[in-house]
């Protein structure tokens, strides 16, 4: 189990208040709820985007909220994807690994790879405006784990896909996962979401209050 401890954050009007959190250190859990809900402060949080003091979170030994940010070693999939909209899919892959100091070497083999269960060849080498939602995603995907993080962010991955490739984006994001064994948390709002989750966990007005 990775344990969560203490997250406690004092927003403008809203308050995280998590004191402890044992979240699965393998497969997919869910962190679902309702906009406002406090699903984005946590993954900020977490992601040391926003400042926690009082926060421990303990994975395989490690206090990684000690850590820097790069130094998490955490990959993300945001819900906009966040590429580099001038870059080609190849590119937007590549600068994120080079961003994790991989070598030439590493860098080949796993993008090799991720092309591959990705389905990612028939648009390597177009620019990122030129893709499709569905594309975009897969990319953001794989840039997400050419660094091999010890952790996976989903920050509502699905949201912005049409309702018919939602199924197929699910299958195919929780079969990557699961084949590579990095524990991911996914967070949305859409119960839908939750076909791929073995665990979740339910927030409210910044707290966990049930557990599936």
């Amino acid at each position: 189990m990775s344990l969560v401890r203490n997250l406690i954050r004092h927003y403008d009007g809203f308050s995280l208040e998590i004191p402890s959190w044992e979240i699965p250190d393998t497969g997919v859990s869910a962190l679902w709820g309702p906009s406002g809900a406090g699903k984005t402060s946590v993954f900020r949080v977490l992601l040391g985007l926003d400042a926690c003091e009082s926060l421990d979170w303990n994975f395989k030994g490690i206090n990684i909220a000690k850590l820097s940010v790069p130094e998490r070693r955490l990959g993300v999939v945001f819900q906009s994807y966040e590429l580099f909209p001038h870059l080609t899919a190849r590119d937007n892959i590549v600068f994120a690994a080079k961003a994790r100091k991989l070598n030439d070497k590493n860098i080949s083999d796993h993008l090799a790879k991720l092309v591959s269960d990705l389905k990612l060849d028939t648009f390597l080498f177009r620019r990122a405006h030129q893709l499709s939602g569905g594309e975009q995603q897969r990319v953001a995907l794989a840039r997400a784990l050419i660094g091999e993080p010890r952790f996976l962010f989903l920050d509502e991955p699905f949201s912005a896909l049409d309702s018919d490739l939602r199924n197929e984006a699910r299958s195919l994001v929780q079969s990557v996962i699961t084949q590579r064994k990095i524990p991911s948390l996914l967070i949305t709002h859409d119960q839908d979401d939750l076909k791929i989750a073995q665990k979740t966990f339910k927030i409210n007005n910044g707290r966990l209050v049930d557990t599936v």
